[in-house]
């Protein structure tokens, strides 16, 4: 769709030494079928790197950064417009919680109470449930220009919202910076003991949106473990190493070097990737580098940094031909991947990955930075 009018004039300061900083506006970008407004706030560093922030999902609806040769290009999948958002929706982009990924069953139990939230991915909860953050419209708070231009959004949960205990206030902060360095911060606190796990949903293509298969696109992994799961991909409580596995990571290779191995019975659940990997037992003090994918073709690299003990790989093994994207083409199976910092799927139904609760009084934290670099042919 046609983007509209802008809401707010775009602000552009210039520093002492000459130098351009960065932009913030906001524009329309229609209204959700019941009538709710949504905003497109878009944040640019002035020399190549832009980004694109929709209210709806506190999502990140595109991300410019140049190539090799110096030629920005959108690096994000996602639908033109609100219509597919609502018609199919795919996380692109999204904030998901209150809890991202999988809770077994849609049931756990927090301080000896039992709590039930909805099903929506076979037998299980994935991602918040049937109306997680992705699908609400969070309000925006602030948007700033200058050396680091940002937008900050709010969500207010109220308690009993998808069967989650506790009114949980969610911020979600994006901000860029003239390194060509993404940061994505989500905080929450909340009024009664709860779980949370916020994480974002982001489809990456770093030779760019529709431009077809990223399998010779090079990843590493920073994790010399994974969580295996049974066919509904819920963990099965085993840790296991990744050496000697097509799971190992840990020196980069092409994502498609072994994902079509059928001896692995994990690739065949997931039809691809779709596992944790452990970075660490528990959160780390300060983020650290926990995965690197570069492109070959575009010379696009991309380092995430983050303090959570898991990471989620996703291949994009559900795209199937059937979505058309923002720059008209098809998503295929395998066009896109998708890294996810987090703690640990169905921690609240397995105590020895660790605690997802919050208690009043506390604050949830989940900072993740995205560095972006180029490498030489």
């Amino acid at each position: 769709m046609k983007i509209g009018t802008s809401l707010a004039a775009a602000i552009l300061l210039v520093t002492s030494a000459g130098a351009t900083a960065g932009e913030a506006s906001k524009a329309s970008f229609g209204r959700t079928p019941d009538g709710k407004e949504v905003t497109l706030v878009t944040l640019t560093n002035g020399h190549g790197m832009t980004a694109k922030i929709l209210s709806l999902g506190a999502a990140l609806y595109a991300l410019e950064v140049p190539d090799r040769h110096g030629k920005p290009g959108d690096i994000v999948l996602g639908y033109p417009d609100l219509k597919g958002t609502f018609a199919k929706p795919q996380y692109f982009g999204d904030t998901v919680g209150r809890y991202a990924n999988r809770i077994a069953k849609g049931r756990f139990t927090l301080d000896g109470k039992a709590y039930t939230v909805p099903v929506n991915d076979g037998p299980n909860s994935l991602h918040g449930g049937m109306t997680g953050f992705d699908k609400v419209v969070w309000t925006i708070d602030k948007v700033e220009s200058g050396a680091r231009p940002s937008v900050m959004l709010t969500y207010v949960s109220p308690d009993g919202d998808q069967g989650y205990p506790g009114k949980l206030t969610t911020t979600a902060t994006y901000t860029i910076d003239d390194q060509d360095e993404l940061t994505i911060e989500y905080t929450a606190t909340t009024d009664a003991p709860t779980i949370v796990n916020v994480t974002n949903h982001t489809y990456w293509n770093l030779a760019g949106e529709g431009s077809g298969s990223v399998m010779d696109q090079r990843m590493m992994i920073a994790g010399d473990a994974y969580l295996p799961t049974d066919a509904t991909a819920i963990p099965t409580g085993e840790v296991r190493s990744v050496a000697g596995t097509d799971f190992d990571f840990r020196k980069p290779k092409a994502i498609g070097r072994d994902i079509r191995d059928a001896k692995e019975q994990q690739l065949v659940f997931g039809r691809g990737y779709d596992h944790n990997w452990v970075i660490s037992r528990k959160e780390a003090v300060q983020p650290r580098e926990v995965a690197r994918v570069s492109d070959p073709k575009s010379g696009r690299v991309l380092s995430l940094w983050s303090a959570q003990p898991g990471l989620q790989f996703y291949s994009g093994n559900f795209l199937d031909g059937t979505t058309s994207g923002k720059s008209g083409g098809v998503y295929r199976q395998g066009d896109a991947f998708a890294l996810e910092p987090q703690l640990f799927p169905d921690t609240p139904n397995q105590p020895a990955f660790g605690s997802a609760r919050l208690a009043p009084g506390k604050t949830y934290r989940n900072l993740m930075i995205y560095k972006f670099s180029v490498s030489k042919p």
